[in-house]
């Protein structure tokens, strides 16, 4: 490649073609979760109906208050908050990945990098899945919140009510319906337009050449990253952490963005890898994934960070109006949800730590593809903790429900992000900074 003297920006142009065959495989993947799904459904469904069955048998044969009293507890219970919680859990996990794809690209204008010209087209693929996510958040928030949200519940605020709940009521002037539901419809209207407009810029620097088109681009990134340093934060708070709602953590905006971050920029290295085995990214050389590496490596160092701060101020503090969200992970649920915990930490920090500190393994496809896949897995995970336990308690874990949504959501994702990598060639062949991705050396 140094040997070019003669520069053009169309020795470089690249199409993305998404095959038939590559259709095909994506739709099967999404039809095998959709099975997966109903079949999980069907098993919980008569799982638990076999469960109250059983408990109300016991009741009738004790005739006793309690026994009664663990019938209509066990009824309170709707197997299918299982779902709702499973839907909200991957709308959240996978609007992180599309949204990180737009901050990406944002930072690398603001801080006019050269190196990623190259790559750049892959994450400015990934907002459009926000539609998909939004629709399904902002659905699930207005026909099933109530039974994901504590401060939903009815009579919950008002005073005299049997369901009062003084530390929620005082919180209600921010944990209410309509505000809730706004900020939710901001945030994603926000992200599009934004997204929207840069890619209309993106595809004109592309006709156009010149630089009028890139300062436009370092402008619009400039406000999606203050939109970006709200929003995050905020959509931390309502979407996960308001599932708890008398618990607070005045890290947990950094702790949801760190871990929203990581599997984002994990995602677009895959994503590159992949493209590269299929003939494609033929300007990408190990330098380019080296700095990919980095990135990676530093911000899983960077959630740990939070992780561990967030943990450790509250054990410290030891108050248990605090510490009750952790012993609830690690204690409570007849310890269902340990284990999640413990690999979490695994997957999250040791694995990327000792697999990646090396020059090397951040230049070797394999190595990357085995850490990329362990961050999105273990960040899955991450996530998993953050919301299961407040939503589903102790009817969590991992069945036919949880592998048939993931493989749903994962598919649709594919499919969006193949779809819009077609919609311009893979370089953006006329950005001014080309020339020096092109001969990028560290």
């Amino acid at each position: 490649m140094a040997g070019h003297s003669h520069f053009s920006p169309s020795n470089v142009e690249e199409h993305f073609e998404f095959t038939a065959e590559g259709r095909k495989r994506v739709i099967y993947a999404f039809l095998a979760g959709t099975i997966a799904l109903i079949v999980g459904i069907f098993l919980l469904s008569r799982g638990e109906h076999e469960a109250v069955h059983a408990v109300a048998e016991h009741g009738a044969e004790h005739g006793s208050h309690e026994s009664g009293g663990a019938v209509s507890h066990h009824v309170a219970y709707d197997w299918t908050t299982r779902i709702w919680a499973n839907l909200w859990l991957n709308s959240v996990f996978f609007t992180g990945i599309a949204v990180i794809g737009m901050f990406f690209v944002s930072i690398q204008y603001l801080a006019k990098a050269g190196w990623s010209s190259v790559v750049k087209r892959v994450a400015e693929a990934f907002p459009p899945f926000l539609i998909v996510t939004g629709s399904i958040l902002i659905f699930v928030f207005l026909y099933k919140g109530d039974v994901l949200f504590h401060w939903m519940h009815e009579g919950i605020t008002v005073k005299g009510s049997e369901n009062y709940d003084k530390v929620i009521a005082g919180k209600s002037g921010y944990l209410n319906k309509w505000f809730f539901l706004g900020r939710m419809v901001f945030f994603f209207g926000g992200w599009l337009i934004l997204w929207n407009w840069m890619r209309k810029k993106s595809i004109a620097e592309d006709l156009n050449g010149g630089t009028e088109n890139f300062y436009s681009m370092v402008k619009i990134g400039t406000i999606f990253i203050l939109l970006m340093g709200i929003s995050s934060s905020m959509s931390a708070w309502d979407w996960v952490m308001s599932i708890d709602a008398h618990w607070f953590s005045t890290m947990f905006g950094w702790y949801m963005f760190s871990s929203w971050h990581v599997t984002g920029l994990a995602t677009i290295t895959l994503t590159v890898l992949f493209l590269q085995d299929k003939g494609y990214m033929k300007y990408v050389n190990s330098n380019h994934l080296h700095d990919l590496g980095k990135f990676m490596f530093a911000f899983s160092i960077f959630w740990t960070y939070v992780w561990f701060a967030q943990f450790l101020l509250i054990y410290y503090a030891n108050f248990p109006e605090e510490t009750i969200y952790f012993l609830e992970r690690w204690e409570g649920h007849d310890k269902i949800y340990k284990a999640t915990e413990i690999l979490s930490i695994l997957f999250n920090f040791l694995f990327p730590l000792l697999v990646m500190m090396s020059r090397d393994a951040k230049r070797t496809p394999i190595f990357l593809k085995i850490c990329c896949s362990f961050i999105i897995v273990g960040h899955y995970l991450d996530f998993y903790q953050m919301i299961m336990p407040g939503t589903v308690g102790k009817h969590g874990g991992y069945g036919l429900v949880e592998f048939g949504m993931v493989a749903m959501f994962a598919s649709a994702f594919i499919y969006v992000v193949s779809t819009q990598l077609t919609k311009a060639s893979l370089i953006a062949k006329n950005h001014p900074f080309l020339e020096e991705a092109l001969h990028h050396d560290i």
